[in-house]
């Protein structure tokens, strides 16, 4: 029988996400691969999370991928270079932009592509994230990065807040009764395995904080299988 997978935050840990696919999941050309987004930055190796994932794809898996806040900072950061720096006003938005970026992980992303601009980075990958979902909607569960803004009569008119929200409400109204899972918002092993085994809960927060390697109860990368609701705890391989 098929599997259906949802895998979280990644954040450029490349050999943690191999070990978990490979050695936990191992994945049929049967089964669905949902991934939460946040691919890149933070980690040591986003070209790699990238690659591994491309190569997937292109061995016919079954995958599906929704953007992260953090490929939306590095498009609009990429976005931002190609603008011609005449006016000094938008220069200073863009330096800002660019630093705020780099402060988040963004440097640790141009290193894993032995660069040091963004505009550097190869147009296949760029092109890649641009095709990344927003939100994808099941039979029982809607899957998107950071969540949604249920503050508004339709909350999937709201793209930004599908990659960047931190505290939301869920009204089951205006998901139709279905279960939010997405990422985002690091939480501890504890914490997602309550929600998972508890049908109080109408969200599934599966970022358990990849790169907090140090932290009790972070530092691994799971992966939920949503017909058994199994739960794949994959320790971070990254940082040692």
């Amino acid at each position: 029988m098929a599997k259906t997978w949802v895998i979280p935050d990644i954040h450029g840990h490349s050999k943690t996400l191999k070990a978990l696919i490979e050695e936990q999941i191992r994945p049929s050309r049967h089964d669905l691969i949902f991934f939460l987004g946040d691919y890149i930055d933070r980690g040591p190796d986003s070209k790699g999370v990238i690659d591994f994932i491309m190569k997937l794809q292109k061995d016919d898996y079954n995958i599906r991928l929704i953007r992260g806040n953090h490929e939306d900072y590095l498009l609009r950061t990429y976005d931002n270079e190609l603008v011609t720096k005449s006016i000094l006003g938008f220069t200073v938005h863009q330096n800002k932009l660019k630093q705020e970026w780099y402060k988040y992980g963004g440097k640790d992303t141009l290193k894993s592509f032995q660069i040091t601009e963004v505009h550097q980075i190869p147009e296949i990958y760029i092109a890649w994230m641009r095709k990344l979902e927003y939100y994808i909607m099941l039979d029982e569960f809607i899957l998107v990065h950071a969540g949604l803004n249920f503050g508004l009569k339709d909350p999937f008119t709201d793209i930004e807040s599908m990659m960047w929200i931190k505290d939301f409400k869920v009204d089951t109204q205006k998901t139709g009764s279905r279960k939010v899972i997405h990422g985002h918002v690091p939480v501890s092993l504890e914490f997602i395995e309550a929600l998972i085994k508890s049908n109080g809960y109408n969200f599934i927060d599966l970022d358990n904080g990849l790169y907090f390697a140090e932290k009790t109860g972070f530092g691994n990368l799971v992966a939920l299988e949503l017909t058994s609701m199994e739960l794949k705890v994959q320790l971070n391989l990254d940082i040692a």
